[in-house]
């Protein structure tokens, strides 16, 4: 009976993701990273050291204008290996799993084995629910999956009880919290032994094509790294963000409230201080992980046999309008770091404006496999843009999220951003990105912006003509 059932779960996804390739052209190196904004080098940033995702974006495009759909780390990672927007996956926290809503569902590499692909997970591609929960299964799935590796290290394994959490009522995965380890090596942490698990995989012998997703742990928090990555950053070079004071004057309420103090979690100036710079030694450290495993494509030379792909699940606060991590619909908390390198684009080494969504990468790595994706994919095919980094590009970006108990919903496209909070019941906000940044000035009840609002509106209908509450669990079939 199993054997039957097998074969008829074989069937349906030949059937949705298409027919296999007599030949697959190329591999899938998927390289994922959690909770990493874009304060890296190749995105200008001044104090950042990140020399490996540097030299992967001279290889690629970098999309300067990513963003994810949900700011959280399971409804985003839900929506990108589903091609499906969080109202669609139904998962809008660390819970739900997004089988309970859509038992049929093919997903990203799910498509890939349908197709004579190898795929491999090691470390965190789905969500583990706390972060201690390394080697569980958590909310992984296993019919994603021909094979799965859960490394741990020294971080997980020996370093917890010594890590310092200036908010000790959180739990670690969501504490200002750091640890300096003075002693231990690269490959004894847990993005290290991911690194080491991936070069092993490369080197492999292989008679079928590979899809490899690559899932680091940091920069998530605790902010964990060896003592080198934190001697790149000295404190006097570690400054909080210089706002105005009126700043936060028409900003409404839903889109600053949360379960942490406010500002800065609570924390002390200095204290938000010394966990940026372990913010950014974690960034330098995953680097060095991921340059661990480009030298690796570059010794076995895959990089004509082979698309890399890097995303963050989503962007990260660090202090912008007193908040930290993520759970916002501003800017630094929905734009991701997204760097695709394929061989012979025209693209190459350029970088695109063009507001793209973490949701594109379904269609866009069928679209470049030769693959036929599954029809109710919601993104597009990014392949124009790889080609033509500045094409014609009418698509905007949408995100959405849950503060306070109320649904927020933000549309951006090159010059905009619109956020509506219980659809405007509770406010919105509209930003001009290009006279304003940081996004400090409220442009919404401006009436000389009525048809930039209305234009905006019209588009946020159109990602979602239902708009379903954030936090609504999908019901059970």
């Amino acid at each position: 009976m199993k054997r039957i059932r097998g074969f008829v779960v074989l069937a349906a996804l030949l059937c949705a993701a298409g027919a296999p390739q007599a030949t697959p052209k190329k591999n899938i190196l998927f390289i994922a990273v959690d909770d990493m904004n874009n304060d890296l080098g190749c995105y200008g940033h001044p104090v950042v050291q990140s020399p490996n995702i540097d030299r992967l974006a001279k290889r690629g495009v970098r999309f300067d204008r990513a963003y994810c759909q949900y700011p959280l780390c399971s409804p985003s990672r839900s929506s990108l290996m589903t091609g499906l927007r969080p109202s669609s996956t139904r998962v809008y926290n660390l819970t739900d799993h997004f089988r309970t809503g859509l038992p049929d569902v093919v997903t990203l590499p799910q498509m890939f084995m349908a197709n004579a692909y190898v795929a491999t997970r090691i470390g965190k591609i789905y969500h583990y629910g706390n972060p201690g929960d390394i080697g569980t299964s958590g909310l992984d799935d296993p019919a994603s999956w021909n094979r799965v590796f859960n490394p741990a290290g020294r971080d997980k394994t020996t370093l917890e009880s010594e890590i310092l959490n200036y908010t000790p009522k959180r739990g670690l995965g969501s504490a200002m919290c750091l640890l300096n380890d003075k002693d231990g090596r690269d490959e004894d942490h847990t993005d290290g032994k991911v690194a080491t698990q991936a070069i092993q995989l490369l080197e492999e012998s292989r008679e079928k094509p590979f899809f490899l997703a690559v899932g680091f742990y940091k920069p998530h928090c605790p902010y964990i790294a060896p003592k080198k990555y934190f001697d790149l950053y000295p404190m006097e070079r570690i400054q909080l963000p210089k706002e105005p004071e009126d700043a936060l004057k028409a900003v409404p309420k839903p889109a600053l409230a949360s379960t942490a103090p406010w500002p800065n979690f609570g924390v002390t100036v200095d204290q938000a201080r010394e966990c940026k710079q372990a913010y950014y030694a974690a960034i330098s450290f995953v680097d060095a992980q991921i340059g661990r495993v480009l030298d690796a494509v570059d010794r076995l030379k895959l990089w004509d046999d082979t698309i890399v792909v890097f995303w963050s699940d989503h962007g990260y606060h660090l202090g912008e309008h007193g908040l930290w991590m993520k759970q916002s619909l501003f800017e630094e908390s929905a734009r991701v770091p997204m760097i695709i390198a394929v061989p012979g684009v025209k693209g190459a080494g350029k970088a695109s404006p063009r507001t793209v969504e973490l949701l594109d990468l379904y269609p866009t790595l069928a679209d470049l496999a030769g693959l036929a994706a599954p029809k109710n994919l919601e993104g597009s095919s990014l392949k124009p843009l790889l080609e033509d980094p500045a094409a014609a590009w009418e698509r905007a970006a949408h995100s959405q999220v849950e503060r306070n108990g109320f649904p927020g919903y933000a549309v951006r496209t090159e010059r905009w951003r619109y956020v509506e909070w219980d659809d405007a019941k509770k406010g919105a906000q509209l930003y001009d990105e290009d006279a304003d940044p940081h996004e400090y000035v409220n442009l919404a009840a401006d009436p000389r912006r009525a048809d930039v609002v209305a234009d905006l509106k019209a588009r946020m209908k159109k990602a979602w003509p239902a708009r379903v509450p954030g936090g609504e669990a999908p019901k059970k079939k």
